[in-house]
């Protein structure tokens, strides 16, 4: 297993990756407890991810290219799955989200599932809020979530181009 920190506008990012996959994207440096198994390189898959994760920033892409693999239970994966389809600058509920997957009954453990997701950004649990259209918890924080929320709608209403400024 790989890893790599590195400074961006939201602050420092450390992304891993196993055999070509990237596994987790953290904010802020992973504890040295967990980096006993991992080695710090910038592979190609984790350049590639940052490469991406740059771009996004910028406003520069909407949709991510990359090998992932979440580790998590059968749930959290198609819960991470219905993730992974909501579009740029548009976001779901919890109720939204498990009805999707068959119960609307199922929010809490929705959330719950939400709250593991190992990959932020890349599968895109920032876009999801309470039924009341209020933010809640992100791992890098609710300042962190609608700075992402508020980005991608500018982007919706402005577009970039590469090359632009």
């Amino acid at each position: 297993m790989n890893y790599y920190t590195k400074q961006t506008v939201f602050g420092l990012i450390t992304i891993t990756e196993d055999r070509g996959f990237i596994t987790s994207l953290n904010f802020g440096n992973l504890t040295s407890k967990k980096l006993l198994t991992h080695k710090n390189v910038l592979s190609e898959p984790i350049a590639q991810a940052f490469f991406q994760l740059d771009e996004y920033l910028l406003g520069l892409r909407k949709d991510f290219d990359l090998p992932l693999n979440p580790k998590g239970t059968s749930f959290q994966q198609k819960v991470w799955s219905c993730l992974y389809k909501i579009p740029y600058g548009e976001t779901r509920t919890y109720k939204e989200i498990a009805e999707q997957i068959g119960d609307e009954n199922f929010c809490r453990a929705v959330g719950n599932a939400n709250n593991k997701n190992p990959i932020p950004i890349f599968i895109p649990c920032h876009r999801v809020i309470g039924s009341d259209g209020c933010l809640t918890g992100y791992a890098g924080g609710l300042e962190l979530k609608q700075q992402l929320l508020n980005l991608e709608k500018l982007n919706n209403q402005f577009p970039r181009q590469i090359g632009e400024g």
